[in-house]
């Protein structure tokens, strides 16, 4: 059985990226591959310091940072959706990751990703997919990228469900690109 890890790169409470990382987990365990546990997380569970090196020097690096170093090291893949802060990823997913690079800097240690994106507005997450697609630099092996824009059109939060037919399709898309990724690796 593969263990993916979903969480939303937010902390905010009513993220709609937090609404996007769990309808493209739950499909996947429905249509791509029903023998998968899925744990997610969520980043106010990890909140720390900021980093700086002089609380690094001084305290060591946190718990939590370590725990969530560990957690993408137990998993098969992750997915991720990257709530985008001016172009850029959150304060908290990026003080996260800064605090699990003093760990290892390869922090996504070789884990198949499906980076995601939701946003209001039209760009649909290109600046933080962007960003985020860096990942390989940091030891990840991104299978593939969606970004969902209009996100007020293109969800219903009654049902928790895309309204359009072609985000229905583009999440399949990747959801298969992603499935067919962990059972090659499986093979090997």
């Amino acid at each position: 059985m593969h263990r993916i890890l979903a969480f939303a790169a937010s902390n905010s409470q009513s993220s709609i990226n937090r609404s996007l990382v769990t309808l493209a987990a739950e499909r996947f365990r429905q249509g791509f591959m029903s023998a998968v546990e899925i744990e997610y997380l969520d980043l106010n569970d990890f909140e720390m310091p900021i980093y700086s090196i002089d609380r690094e020097t001084a305290s060591g690096i946190p718990d939590q940072a370590e725990l969530f170093y560990h957690k993408i090291g137990s998993s098969d893949g992750l997915f991720v959706s990257f709530a985008e802060h001016n172009g850029t990823v959150t304060a908290a997913w990026k003080n996260i990751f800064d605090w699990m690079s003093r760990i290892d800097s390869k922090v996504w240690q070789q884990k198949k990703l499906l980076l995601l994106a939701a946003t209001p507005g039209k760009r649909a997450g290109a600046g933080v997919l962007e960003y985020a697609g860096r990942a390989s630099f940091f030891g990840g092996d991104v299978v593939a990228t969606l970004g969902i824009g209009h996100w007020a059109i293109a969800f219903d939060a009654a049902t928790q469900s895309f309204t359009r037919q072609e985000d229905w399709d583009a999440l399949d898309s990747v959801l298969s690109e992603f499935s067919q990724s962990l059972a090659r690796s499986a093979r090997t």
